[in-house]
């Protein structure tokens, strides 16, 4: 990896100085965590995107201000570093959570290749904050309760085939999906590939949710379905949320239902239902599910028919027939809180 800007700071054994990757959260200061404000707080100097100085302009009385554009992340942990070498401490800060699409990752390229270990005299500490997909997912009701995953549509640094596998493969096994860098000025068709790639695996009504600058001034939500999402205004402040095949939008919310409803019957005051019990796993989960397997094919169904049953590799369906059968364990007081 090279850089514009050479790291040339000298490494000094005697400084202290440190870097805090400051997550600052979706925008406004009542969702900055403490440790957030009193890393900005203790820094000498405070380096971040522009947008994103803006947003803790509040916090930066006294301090030396580095702001940076929006392709300029290897020169912030670069000029993070030289700060640091001389003795400062530097605040670098991302919006959300530092490590979600954030400056940890750039930051620790530039510091090992500048030959920094864990073991240096310049500390290196990551100070989390709410990422995006938290905050969305909060304004528009709960549709984060089951699996997700988030996937950037930015190809500035990530081939598109690689995208549109990890679409294909998040919309096909049925991840609540959050799409990061939807759309900007000149990547103005990755959407609508990320629709069509989705609709291959998802109905056309699937709930979705497009969130633009959440909880900053100029917030905005829209609720759609999949099959309108790329006709609605989409920007890089937004982040899309695309239900799975269980989400519903009721009043104005979008849930992602957990699966209560596969264990208790909610007509019968959520009493356990036949053949499952509270607290241990599901009739159909690891154990249940390969007794009825072995079952089926003691029964003549082969491999090829059980993976397309079950939408498995045939390998991994061989491999858990030939594996040999586990006792499910006795009942045990635990602290579990799933259900």
């Amino acid at each position: 990896m090279t850089t514009d800007t050479p790291v040339t700071a000298p490494h000094n054994a005697v400084t202290t100085g440190r870097i805090s990757l400051v997550g600052i959260g979706p925008g406004h200061t009542d969702h900055m965590t403490a440790r957030a404000r009193a890393a900005i707080a203790e820094a000498d100097v405070v380096v971040g995107y522009v947008t994103y100085i803006k947003l803790v302009a509040d916090l930066l009385d006294g301090k030396e201000v580095v702001r940076k554009g929006m392709t300029e992340e290897l020169d912030r942990a670069v000029h993070a570093l030289a700060a640091a070498r001389a003795g400062k401490k530097v605040a670098l800060i991302s919006s959300g959570d530092a490590g979600v699409y954030g400056m940890a990752g750039p930051t620790y390229e530039v510091l090992f290749q500048a030959g920094w270990t864990p073991e240096d005299h310049v500390a290196v500490e990551i100070v989390p904050g709410a990422s995006a997909i938290n905050a969305c997912a909060a304004l528009v009701g709960a549709p984060l309760t089951h699996d997700f995953c988030s996937i950037s549509l930015s190809d500035l640094l990530t081939p598109w085939p690689v995208i549109a596998r990890r679409l294909d493969a998040a919309a096909a096994a049925d991840f609540v999906v959050a799409l990061y860098n939807p759309k900007s000025g000149r990547r103005t068709r990755q959407i609508v590939e990320a629709q069509r790639l989705l609709l291959r695996h998802r109905r056309a009504d699937t709930p979705v949710a497009i969130v633009k600058s959440a909880y900053r001034r100029r917030q905005h939500i829209v609720h759609t379905t999949l099959d309108q999402m790329a006709e609605q205004e989409i920007g890089m402040l937004s982040t899309v949320l695309i239900g799975n095949s269980s989400t519903f939008l009721r009043s104005g919310l979008m849930v992602t239902p957990r699966g209560y409803a596969n264990k208790y019957d909610s007509d019968q005051g959520f009493e356990t239902r036949d053949g499952e019990k509270a607290g241990r796993s599901l009739s159909s989960g690891l154990l249940g599910w390969i007794e009825g397997l072995r079952a089926d094919h003691a029964s003549g169904a082969d491999l090829t028919e059980l993976a397309d049953r079950h939408r498995l590799p045939v390998d991994y369906i061989e491999q858990v027939l030939a594996a040999p059968e586990s006792p499910e364990p006795p009942d045990t007081t635990t602290e579990e809180t799933e259900q």
